[in-house]
């Protein structure tokens, strides 16, 4: 958005500046309204009424314009150009040799401003082509030296200094071809224009085509006004009358604009559901610009949602998430003249992809969490089965032996208690070697050293380490026991993995209680470069503790030991 920023730009001007023009529009059209209204004997001839109401309508129009859009110049030149049109009827009324001089010099002031007006609908009022300054260049040749040259030469002038009805009527007729040239050049120009736009183009052009048409039929009556030596005063008048068109037509393209930006609520309310795919074609109908591009970055430019190189040029309105361009809108550069409907459509474009950015994340993140309850359920049933395994192998086992034991002992106690007495011996000891397997998969399901609180069973834990470990712990109640569980295995597990991976010499374990979480810690000096997606142990010990809502922080880069870090809630 960076290029076209200063159009987007806000007027500095304030209440009274906007009053005081308007305060000039309205002497302006009366002052040049006396005669009609209170100078009945100054003859005014109906058609110069007209012009001068049709100045007031351009002027007006152009304050509003400008007003509406102040970084979009075709509103102050529209401005001028109705202003331009008082020149003449207001300097005529004044009784001074110079005032009629003026008025008789300019009465086609308004056709410079109208001209350049009409070339720059397309551009903001701004000229940018060598055709518009020589169609201008020729407007103002007219005006600045054909004119006041004839005044020199035509009979009855204030300035007729060396009266010469030849020269007057040579350069009224290289004035009238001057003219000729510069409108029908200018409407020339506009249908190139219009022919060679977009959508959005043709629609900013609007205006611009009126006014093509309204010179076109000036163009006519200069033309038959040569031929015949007299005017048309049918189509002086038809002429006259279709200058209204152009601020018609342009109030009408700020009109198309507003109602566009009014609805874009049907937008912003399908953002939530829309499809990335959707997106594109959603905000170029919102826009008005059906050839608008969305763009991502890329290396090398922008592409599109399939990855292929967005070739459009055009005007660009960022879209950024957490500071970043995320994103980019592509469209036509006739719609930076309508800075809020372009606005708009790009807060609606950087909801949409920060909705798809969320909705995306809240998949990955249900991935996650289905990925994590898989794992889960997998070790679960892992578990399952090794109980399974060592009661089948083990204890199972032991107490099938013992049950034939006490079979073979109930049939020889009274034929041959000696040798019961030998069976009862073996089955007692059988007994307590199936009660010791029993009690070994006990403490692997649930460990018994947990009854007496998590700190003594970390002191535990740190007293059976093959490696050194010292255990610090802040002073606190009792935990929930799912927590208590979780710190465990998680401090269990670290002490396996630093006794047969890190290496290490050393080994620190502290439970930390902070407010509304618990923190159990477990550092040592190894060698590090532990990487939990590799192994299903810290795998494991992640889908543990968060299923409490918990996290788990692996720090281990190389060379310099290991960190495992689990943030659980004390209430879980």
């Amino acid at each position: 958005m960076d290029g076209t920023a200063h159009r987007f730009a806000r007027s500095g001007h304030g209440p009274v500046f906007w009053i005081l023009l308007w305060a000039a529009v309205v002497a302006a059209e009366f002052g040049a309204l006396v005669p009609v209204l209170f100078e009945r004997d100054v003859p005014v001839e109906a058609v110069d009424v007209v012009f001068r109401l049709i100045g007031g309508s351009f002027a007006a129009c152009g304050l509003i314009a400008w007003h509406r859009r102040p970084d979009n110049r075709s509103g102050p030149l529209m401005t001028v150009t109705g202003f331009a049109f008082f020149v003449s009827p207001l300097s005529g009324q004044l009784d001074w040799p110079a005032a009629r001089a003026v008025s008789m010099w300019l009465p086609d002031l308004w056709v410079l401003f109208f001209v350049l007006l009409v070339l720059t609908f397309l551009t903001g009022g701004r000229v940018q082509t060598k055709a518009d300054r020589v169609l201008a260049g020729a407007v103002l040749v007219e005006l600045v030296i054909l004119a006041p040259l004839w005044m020199l030469f035509a009979d009855g002038t204030p300035i007729a200094i060396w009266p010469h009805e030849r020269a007057a009527e040579i350069i009224d007729i290289a004035q009238r071809v001057t003219l000729l040239a510069a409108v029908t050049g200018t409407a020339a120009v506009v249908a190139v224009r219009w022919w060679s736009a977009s959508a959005p183009g043709r629609r900013a052009l609007a205006p611009g085509v009126a006014g093509a048409v309204c010179l076109l039929l000036f163009a006519g009556l200069l033309l038959v006004q040569f031929l015949t030596g007299e005017k048309s005063l049918a189509l002086l008048w038809i002429a006259a009358c279709s200058l209204v068109a152009v601020p018609v037509v342009f109030l009408l393209g700020l009109l198309r604009s507003r109602l566009a930006r009014g609805g874009l609520a049907g937008l912003f309310r399908g953002l939530r559901t829309m499809q990335p795919a959707d997106l594109q074609g959603a905000l170029a109908k919102a826009l008005g610009d059906p050839d608008l591009v969305v763009g991502y970055p890329a290396a090398d430019g922008y592409v599109d949602l399939d990855g292929q190189p967005v070739t459009r040029s055009g005007s660009t309105a960022g879209i950024e998430r957490d500071g970043r361009q995320v994103a980019v809108l592509i469209y036509d550069r006739s719609l930076d003249d309508d800075p809020e409907l372009v606005d708009a459509v790009t807060s609606a474009a950087t909801i949409a992809l920060e909705n798809q950015h969320l909705n995306a994340e809240a998949q990955r993140r249900l991935a996650e969490v289905e990925s994590s309850r898989e794992r889960i359920i997998a070790a679960g049933d892992a578990e399952r089965r090794r109980i399974e395994r060592n009661l089948h192998d083990g204890a199972q086992q032991g107490l099938v032996t013992l049950a034939m034991q006490l079979s073979l002992i109930q049939r020889e106690i009274r034929r041959n208690p000696a040798d019961a007495e030998h069976l009862v011996t073996s089955a007692s000891d059988q007994l307590a070697q199936s009660l010791a397997e029993l009690r070994e998969l006990a403490r692997g399901i649930h460990p018994a050293v947990l009854d007496q609180g998590l700190e003594v069973a970390l002191d535990a834990l740190a007293t059976r380490s093959a490696i050194p470990a010292t255990v610090r712990c802040d002073p606190g109640p009792r935990l929930p026991q799912p927590v208590e569980f979780a710190a465990y295995f998680v401090a269990s597990e670290a002490l396996a993995n630093a006794a047969k991976y890190a290496h290490a010499s050393a080994v620190t374990i502290s439970l930390l209680r902070t407010g509304p979480q618990t923190i159990i810690e477990i550092t040592d000096n190894g060698i590090g470069g532990a990487d939990p997606s590799t192994g299903t142990g810290l795998r494991g010990l992640s889908d543990r503790v968060e299923t409490l809502h918990g996290h788990l922080i692996v720090l281990s880069p190389p060379n310099a030991g290991t960190t495992i870090r689990a943030e659980l809630p004390a209430q879980p």
